[in-house]
């Protein structure tokens, strides 16, 4: 059984900074991490703000593709390999600065420079274009709201997936990826806080810039 669920779409750099947290803490400590999928794409279905332009949207598109072939990954190689694609998909997206306009209009080629530096097959990118995953990733995007809400983005956790003391949140939202010790510290905090009977809620506006270093 997991120790934790992270619920993750590639093109979102605050997910992609947590999970940098928690893939540190994993390194240092004996912690089963279940990755699983929320689609932004999905969850602005009914999105009509005004900054929620065709650029916007296809961005998430993009992302909607590349979780495809994310959801092929997990059927055919299993759990480890969908975090190894997520590792190379963010480096390439965020660490590497993809141009937004690339990811937009050109995500079969990012997806296939990460199925690469995955070492996971070059025609797991024709799943881009395959809806048959969408009721699965649909059915991820409801389960994951269904733990914490509807008025919330991503990354979604789930803490202690089964137990008694299960607790889910949006976030951390962090600026900047914790390392060493400064890493665990705040996991078992934010895991105290996520299991503690009760605990509804903790939040604030501020952030940072994203730092991906």
């Amino acid at each position: 059984m997991a120790d934790l669920e992270f619920f993750f779409d590639p093109v979102c750099p605050w997910a992609w900074i947590t999970s940098r947290w928690v893939v540190n803490v994993q390194e240092q400590q004996d912690y089963q991490v279940n990755w699983r999928f929320i689609s932004l794409y999905f969850l602005n279905d009914n999105n009509v703000a005004e900054w929620y332009d065709a650029n916007y949207r296809a961005g998430h598109r993009a992302g909607l593709q590349a979780l495809r072939v994310a959801d092929a990954v997990r059927v055919s190689h299993g759990n480890d390999a969908v975090g190894r694609f997520y590792t190379a998909l963010g480096q390439s997206i965020h660490v590497g600065q993809l141009d937004r306009a690339d990811l937009r209009n050109k995500p079969a080629e990012v997806i296939s420079a990460a199925l690469g530096a995955a070492e996971l097959p070059a025609e797991l990118v024709d799943e881009a274009e395959n809806e048959d995953h969408d009721e699965y990733l649909r059915a991820e995007t409801e389960l994951a709201l269904s733990r914490t809400g509807k008025d919330v983005g991503t990354p979604i956790l789930t803490f202690k997936p089964g137990r008694d003391t299960e607790g889910s949140f949006f976030g951390p939202v962090l600026s900047q990826a914790p390392r060493g010790q400064d890493a665990v510290d705040l996991w078992n905090a934010i895991e105290l806080i996520a299991t503690t009977s009760g605990m509804a809620e903790l939040k604030r506006s501020n952030r940072g810039r994203p730092q991906f270093d």
